[in-house]
Parts: C-alpha cells; sequence; structure tokens
C-alpha cells in the first residue's frame, strides 16, 4: 500500500451535531484521524463515542455537520456506503452469524463468483492472503462455526471480514472488553501492523492506560461534547480521567480496618464440568468470611465460569459440596439461592444478566418475582418494581435516565452499570461478581469498586472474578489463582506483583511460607 502523500486527514468529521428526541449525543463534535494512526476516543459511558462513530460508519444520518474521507465530503445513507469508501467497523458485540462458519462470515454479502456459482477457493485465497499479511491464523479453521470460536478469535473473523471488504479506515469499538491480557497484547500486534500497512485506526475505549498505550492521539468526550485532543505521549492518567469526568479521580484505595468476620461461604472437593462434559473445576476448596472479597485471578478458561456458576445455582456440581452460613445449599435451585442471599453479576451481560427487548423496569424484576417487596404471593407490585428501577438508573447513572427504555437501547458500559445496579442493591449476604467492571468507564468503576467495598465494610461476603490483575489486586483481601480448574494458590495481594500473579495464572505456585491455607478463610 503507498504512503500517503500529504496531510490530508484519512477521516475528518466537523461540527457533528446527533440528537435522539430531546437527548443531544453529540454536539458540534470535530474529530480528525490522521492516515496511518491510531486515534482514541475516550469517554464515560453515554458520552456520545459510539455514537459519533456510528455516523462515520454511516449507521446514523448527523443532523448537523460533515463527514469527509481523505479530504471529500460523504454523505452515508447506509453501512454499505461507508463500506464502499473503505471504512470498516468492529463492534462491541460482534455482528457475526453465530451457525454459520467463519468463511461464510467473512464473504457474507461480498461472496466473488464464477459462472453464477460463489468462487469458493478464490474466498479462502483472498482471506489466506489478509491472514498471511496480518498473522492471523483463522484461515486454518474456515469451516468451522462462529459459535464453537472464542471471543478473542470471533473478533480476529470481524477484523479479517472488514479488511476483505477492503477497508481503509477500520473503527475498534471497545476491542479489549471481552479479550484476556494475552488477547489485548495480541490486538495491540495487530494494530500495529496494521498503521504499519498505512491503514488509520480509532479506537474507542475507556481504559486509559491501554489509549495511552496503543494510540498515537487521545479525544476526550463528555456529556457529547469533544472537551479536547492529546497526544498519547505528552499525557497522563490523570489528566485524561479529569477531562473525562471533570473532576480528580481517586486511584488508592484506603487500607481496611476491621477484619472479617464468620465464614459465609465454604467450597469442600468441588467438580464440575463443562457443556461438553469435560472437567473444568477439579476438587476445589475454599472459604469466604463475611466483610471479606476473595478475589478469583486466571485466564478465562481456566474454570472460573464453571467455579462460580455452581455457588449461584447456575450449574450443577459433579462432585463436592457448597454451604452457605453452615447450610449445604448444593441441592438449591438458582431461585432458592437467591431467595437464601446469593446475588449475582454475571460475565455476560447481554445473554445473562439482562432480557435485550425487555425495558429497564422489566430487567429490574429478574431474580426479584418472589422476593419482597416486588411480591406479594402470586402478585407483583409493579410500582415498587418502577421504583426500584428508578432508584438503580439514579445511584448508579445509567444513561439515558428513563427506566423505560429498553437494554438494548443501552451502551454495553451502561447495560453493566444496571445489572451492577441491580444485584448489589438485592442486600445480599453474598455476592459474586464476575468482571463487574467489564466495558465501564473509569468513573464508573471508581464507583463500583467504592461499593463493592462498602458492601465487605458492612459485612457482606463478595466473591470477586476478574481478568484484570490490577483490579483484584486493588479490591481482594486475599487473592486466589485459577490454573486449569484448580486453586494454583491463595495469596495476600500486598505481598504479591502483577507479574508474580501472572506466572501463577500460568500453572507455578509461589512456595512462601505466609501463604494463606485454601480452607480458613482467615485475615489477609
Amino acid at each position: 500500500m503507498p504512503e500517503p502523500t500529504d496531510n490530508t486527514p484519512a477521516v475528518e468529521l466537523t461540527d457533528i451535531t446527533k440528537r435522539f428526541g430531546d437527548v443531544v449525543a453529540n454536539d458540534s463534535v470535530d474529530f480528525s484521524l490522521a492516515n496511518g494512526s491510531v486515534h482514541a476516543v475516550v469517554g464515560e459511558n453515554g458520552a456520545g463515542k459510539t455514537t459519533l462513530m456510528k455516523v462515520l460508519y454511516g449507521l446514523y444520518d448527523p443532523d448537523e455537520g460533515t463527514v469527509s474521507v481523505d479530504g471529500e465530503p460523504r454523505t452515508f445513507e447506509s453501512p454499505r456506503d461507508a463500506i464502499g469508501a473503505g471504512i470498516g467497523m468492529i463492534h462491541q458485540h460482534f455482528q457475526l452469524v453465530d451457525t454459520m462458519t467463519i468463511l461464510q462470515n467473512i464473504v457474507l454479502g461480498h461472496e466473488p463468483s464464477r459462472n453464477g456459482l460463489v468462487d469458493d477457493r478464490e474466498a479462502r485465497e483472498r482471506v489466506g492472503e489478509i491472514c498471511d499479511a496480518y498473522g492471523f491464523s483463522v484461515d486454518e479453521h474456515l469451516d468451522t462455526d462462529v459459535e464453537d470460536l472464542g471471543l478473542g478469535v470471533q473478533q480476529h473473523v470481524e477484523i479479517v471480514k472488514s479488511l476483505y471488504r477492503g477497508a481503509e479506515t477500520l473503527i475498534f469499538d471497545e476491542p479489549t472488553a471481552v479479550l484476556t491480557p494475552q488477547e489485548v497484547e495480541g490486538l495491540f500486534d495487530v494494530m500495529d501492523a496494521l498503521t504499519a500497512d498505512g491503514r488509520s485506526l480509532v479506537f474507542i475505549t475507556h481504559k486509559l492506560d491501554e489509549a495511552m498505550a496503543a494510540a498515537d492521539e487521545i479525544t476526550v468526550l463528555r456529556d457529547g461534547s469533544a472537551v479536547g485532543t492529546v497526544d498519547a505521549d505528552e499525557t497522563s492518567r490523570n489528566e485524561l480521567a479529569r477531562m473525562m469526568v471533570g473532576r480528580e479521580v481517586l486511584f488508592d484505595v484506603e487500607p481496611r480496618s476491621q477484619s472479617p468476620g464468620e465464614v459465609a461461604l465454604s467450597v469442600e472437593g468441588v467438580c464440575a464440568d463443562d457443556e461438553r462434559g469435560i472437567r473444568q473445576v477439579d476438587g476445589v476448596n475454599f472459604a469466604v468470611r463475611e466483610g471479606e472479597i476473595l478475589g478469583i485471578a486466571g485466564v478465562e478458561g481456566n474454570g472460573q465460569r464453571e467455579l462460580i456458576e455452581t455457588i449461584t445455582g447456575m450449574r450443577g456440581t459433579e462432585r463436592g459440596a457448597v454451604a452457605l452460613f453452615g447450610d449445604d445449599i448444593t441441592g438449591l435451585s438458582r431461585r432458592e439461592r437467591i431467595e437464601s442471599g446469593i446475588a449475582y453479576v454475571p460475565g455476560d451481560r447481554t445473554r445473562e444478566g439482562l432480557v435485550q427487548e425487555y425495558s429497564l423496569v422489566k430487567n429490574a424484576l429478574l431474580g426479584n418475582q418472589t422476593v419482597e417487596p416486588f411480591a406479594d404471593g402470586a402478585f407483583l407490585d409493579w410500582q415498587a418494581i418502577t421504583d426500584h428501577a428508578d432508584a438503580v438508573v439514579e445511584e448508579y447513572d445509567v444513561r439515558p435516565a428513563d427506566a423505560d427504555a429498553t437494554a438494548e437501547s443501552l451502551s454495553g458500559g451502561n447495560q453493566q452499570k444496571f445489572v451492577v445496579g441491580r444485584e448489589l442493591e438485592r442486600d445480599p449476604s453474598l455476592l459474586v461478581a464476575a468482571h463487574p467492571t467489564r466495558g465501564v468507564d473509569i468513573g464508573s468503576i471508581e464507583f463500583i469498586h467504592e461499593r463493592l467495598r462498602e458492601m465487605r465494610d458492612d459485612g457482606v461476603a463478595v466473591i470477586l472474578v476478574s481478568s484484570k490483575l490490577d483490579e483484584v489486586k486493588r479490591l481482594s483481601d486475599r487473592t486466589a489463582v485459577m490454573y486449569e480448574g484448580e486453586f494454583v494458590d491463595v495469596v495476600d495481594p500486598g505481598d504479591v506483583t502483577e507479574e508474580e500473579l501472572g506466572l501463577m495464572m500460568a500453572g507455578r505456585s509461589l512456595e512462601e511460607p505466609d501463604t494463606v491455607a485454601l480452607d480458613a478463610g482467615g485475615d489477609a
């Protein structure tokens, strides 16, 4: 690909305004993407980041303003027009057909043909050339159904699909939200290869460290307006956070003063299989006390999901026992465990946390159908349910602030805030939180972290599952590291570095004499 010969931006947005009724999602926003660069767009959930890029991608018509590509003003009636202009978008929630193969998804709508038939050989050759150029391996599994792929591989399919369609400018919408740390590093390598080849990238994110690491420039949006654009190598996390939320953000955690109470949850010799009947949890033992946060770290896919599903009643145990305050709950249903005081923030908000077509009021009812004050026998108190939904929306700053809005109309981060709020406000005795800050902005992360610490300090037992090592270290009183279905070790997070935790996540145990016993549940 020839290098650009002038300083004409790959993409330029001028005075873009987009309204949804009385809500101004973008307010006279200017944005310029230099050729062969990575330009990050950061901001709180609901700041207008994705809306702005959907204007560029032809999903939304701007009410005001101009979109220019390579210096030429363009009008896009649909994404097809944007794709024709060389623009591709990797959506936060992948736009793939689960029951179709990788190859079918990549060429869908752009199938090469010969004599009126799809030219399968040409399609495979073109996909292979793209994979060879950028180090993808999806061409080795072109006949595999997408539903059988991990999230990281699905993302690669999305990128290859956009490149297959001729994209010169790629929009990445929260691309790291569902990736493990190792997959994030792989994505950044791909982004480097793309820009080295002359392509231009927009990187929508709320993760400030990643924006500074991957981008050349960073534009900050707040309440639909562009606050400013800075060079990535001349800014700091504190400056970006201040621009995002309009105030100082606290990154340091105050040390706790009180000690944990009695054992709330005990897990003894638990084994669990996945949907294929393959053992994913193999003889795990641990206990969590009142007023304690037990963090579980590990690369996703090492049994964390299956373990917490056995605790919350989403999955049966093959062997072992689970007890809540000394009572055996191994055989209880999910509903019975909710009624026993267990709240659960699931790792997949779209499939397990929300019904997308339901309003937030109806979603606030999920899990509360038999719990007072929302239910009285066979009757539901919709006023109480509505009041609860309104309270969650207000307390957790869900945008738009409308409990009658459908879940699918919210950004991913605002969906997450609503799910977290609904579960934390159940007044549980045990909270199981899987990736509670996945996809939310730094201001919301700060708020959710503070709420988790408040619940711990109020005596709630908390299990925190996260692939973010900094989050586990900041919040946990004790940290368990899970590898291939077993706990490698349980340690005091203050006594280990992130690098040492990373080694443990690869299966290496630290031989330290002060390591806390798995079944003690004692003070950190």
